[in-house]
Protein backbone atom coordinates (compact mmCIF):
# COMPACT_ATOMS: atom_id res chain seq x y z
CA UNK A 1 0.00 0.00 0.00
CA UNK A 2 1.84 3.02 -0.69
CA UNK A 3 1.25 6.12 -3.11
CA UNK A 4 2.05 6.01 -6.99
CA UNK A 5 6.42 6.45 -7.13
CA UNK A 6 6.67 5.62 -3.57
CA UNK A 7 10.17 4.17 -3.32
CA UNK A 8 10.56 0.84 -0.97
CA UNK A 9 12.74 1.26 1.68
CA UNK A 10 13.18 -1.08 4.46
CA UNK A 11 15.71 0.41 6.71
CA UNK A 12 17.38 -0.89 9.91
CA UNK A 13 16.28 1.00 12.74
CA UNK A 14 17.44 -1.57 15.51
CA UNK A 15 19.66 0.91 17.89
CA UNK A 16 17.10 3.86 17.38
CA UNK A 17 14.64 5.57 19.64
CA UNK A 18 11.79 6.73 18.09
CA UNK A 19 8.80 8.60 19.23
CA UNK A 20 5.48 8.97 17.62
CA UNK A 21 3.78 12.24 17.94
CA UNK A 22 -0.01 11.95 17.06
CA UNK A 23 -2.84 14.03 17.07
CA UNK A 24 -6.36 13.15 18.44
CA UNK A 25 -8.63 14.45 15.91
CA UNK A 26 -10.41 12.05 13.63
CA UNK A 27 -10.44 8.84 15.69
CA UNK A 28 -10.73 6.05 13.10
CA UNK A 29 -7.97 7.92 10.51
CA UNK A 30 -5.56 8.22 13.80
CA UNK A 31 -6.10 4.87 14.62
CA UNK A 32 -5.15 3.52 11.10
CA UNK A 33 -2.37 6.30 11.11
CA UNK A 34 -0.93 5.04 14.12
CA UNK A 35 -1.05 1.19 13.52
CA UNK A 36 0.93 1.88 10.33
CA UNK A 37 3.76 3.93 11.85
CA UNK A 38 3.83 0.93 14.39
CA UNK A 39 3.86 -1.82 11.61
CA UNK A 40 6.86 0.68 9.82
CA UNK A 41 8.65 0.50 13.19
CA UNK A 42 8.66 -3.08 13.54
CA UNK A 43 9.23 -3.33 10.27
CA UNK A 44 12.28 -1.91 10.65
CA UNK A 45 13.36 -3.26 13.85
CA UNK A 46 12.93 -0.39 16.51
CA UNK A 47 13.04 -1.35 19.63
CA UNK A 48 12.48 1.93 21.38
CA UNK A 49 9.19 3.75 20.02
CA UNK A 50 7.47 6.09 22.77
CA UNK A 51 3.86 7.28 21.36
CA UNK A 52 2.48 10.72 22.87
CA UNK A 53 -0.85 12.28 21.91
CA UNK A 54 -1.59 16.23 21.31
CA UNK A 55 -5.19 17.61 21.04
CA UNK A 56 -4.59 18.05 17.36
CA UNK A 57 -2.27 18.58 14.20
CA UNK A 58 -1.57 22.36 15.46
CA UNK A 59 -0.03 21.15 18.40
CA UNK A 60 2.49 18.66 16.60
CA UNK A 61 5.68 20.55 16.06
CA UNK A 62 5.69 21.95 19.59
CA UNK A 63 6.19 18.46 20.79
CA UNK A 64 8.55 17.72 18.35
CA UNK A 65 10.25 20.86 19.48
CA UNK A 66 10.61 19.34 23.12
CA UNK A 67 10.91 15.68 22.01
CA UNK A 68 13.68 15.68 19.06
CA UNK A 69 16.87 16.16 21.53
CA UNK A 70 15.74 13.11 23.14
CA UNK A 71 15.60 10.66 20.08
CA UNK A 72 16.87 9.24 17.04
CA UNK A 73 13.65 9.97 15.32
CA UNK A 74 10.23 11.12 15.61
CA UNK A 75 7.08 10.49 13.61
CA UNK A 76 4.72 13.35 13.17
CA UNK A 77 1.00 11.94 12.71
CA UNK A 78 -2.35 14.16 12.36
CA UNK A 79 -5.45 14.85 9.87
CA UNK A 80 -6.82 18.30 8.81
CA UNK A 81 -10.02 18.10 7.05
CA UNK A 82 -11.21 21.04 4.40
CA UNK A 83 -14.02 23.37 5.75
CA UNK A 84 -15.33 26.26 4.81
CA UNK A 85 -13.38 28.26 6.70
CA UNK A 86 -9.60 29.43 6.42
CA UNK A 87 -8.71 27.73 9.51
CA UNK A 88 -7.57 24.47 7.11
CA UNK A 89 -5.52 26.64 5.97
CA UNK A 90 -3.56 27.78 8.72
CA UNK A 91 -3.41 24.63 10.46
CA UNK A 92 -1.82 23.20 7.86
CA UNK A 93 0.73 25.53 7.11
CA UNK A 94 1.49 26.11 10.74
CA UNK A 95 1.91 22.28 11.58
CA UNK A 96 4.14 22.01 8.41
CA UNK A 97 6.56 24.95 8.39
CA UNK A 98 6.64 23.93 12.44
CA UNK A 99 7.84 20.11 11.83
CA UNK A 100 10.40 21.26 9.55
CA UNK A 101 11.63 24.23 11.60
CA UNK A 102 11.95 21.12 13.93
CA UNK A 103 13.53 19.07 11.84
CA UNK A 104 16.37 21.60 10.52
CA UNK A 105 17.10 23.47 13.81
CA UNK A 106 17.36 19.89 15.45
CA UNK A 107 18.22 18.06 12.63
CA UNK A 108 16.61 15.12 13.71
CA UNK A 109 14.50 13.62 11.10
CA UNK A 110 10.96 13.84 11.56
CA UNK A 111 8.60 10.96 9.39
CA UNK A 112 5.49 13.48 8.11
CA UNK A 113 2.17 11.60 8.81
CA UNK A 114 0.25 15.26 8.58
CA UNK A 115 -3.10 13.98 5.88
CA UNK A 116 -4.01 17.28 4.79
CA UNK A 117 -7.48 16.49 3.03
CA UNK A 118 -10.20 18.02 1.19
CA UNK A 119 -12.55 15.44 3.23
CA UNK A 120 -13.24 12.47 4.93
CA UNK A 121 -12.53 9.48 2.16
CA UNK A 122 -9.63 11.06 1.19
CA UNK A 123 -8.29 11.14 4.73
CA UNK A 124 -9.98 7.60 5.12
CA UNK A 125 -8.08 6.71 1.28
CA UNK A 126 -4.83 7.28 2.94
CA UNK A 127 -4.99 5.72 6.83
CA UNK A 128 -3.67 2.58 6.20
CA UNK A 129 -6.75 1.05 6.89
CA UNK A 130 -8.20 -2.49 5.29
CA UNK A 131 -9.65 -0.86 2.55
CA UNK A 132 -7.17 2.32 2.08
CA UNK A 133 -5.41 2.40 -0.97
CA UNK A 134 -1.67 4.15 0.83
CA UNK A 135 -0.47 3.47 4.50
CA UNK A 136 0.74 7.61 5.57
CA UNK A 137 1.32 6.29 9.01
CA UNK A 138 3.73 3.68 7.61
CA UNK A 139 5.28 5.42 5.10
CA UNK A 140 6.35 8.52 7.59
CA UNK A 141 7.66 5.99 9.84
CA UNK A 142 9.91 4.25 7.63
CA UNK A 143 11.13 7.77 6.39
CA UNK A 144 12.07 8.45 9.69
CA UNK A 145 14.05 5.38 10.74
CA UNK A 146 15.88 5.25 6.75
CA UNK A 147 16.65 9.34 7.47
CA UNK A 148 17.99 8.81 10.85
CA UNK A 149 20.11 5.58 10.03
CA UNK A 150 21.64 7.54 7.10
CA UNK A 151 22.79 10.37 9.19
CA UNK A 152 24.14 7.94 11.87
CA UNK A 153 25.73 6.23 9.00
CA UNK A 154 27.31 9.30 7.92
CA UNK A 155 28.55 10.22 10.95
CA UNK A 156 30.21 7.67 11.63
CA UNK A 157 31.67 7.40 8.30
CA UNK A 158 32.67 11.24 9.12
CA UNK A 159 34.13 10.50 12.13
CA UNK A 160 31.56 12.58 13.89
Amino acid sequence: MSGHGAPTITPDGSGLRVAVIAASWHETVMDGLLDGAARGLADSGVGWVDVIRVPGSFELPVAAARLAPHYDALVALGVVIRGGTPHFDYVCQAATNGLNEVAISTGTPIGFGLLTCDNDAQALDRAGLADSKEDKGHEAATAAVATARTLRDWATTAGE
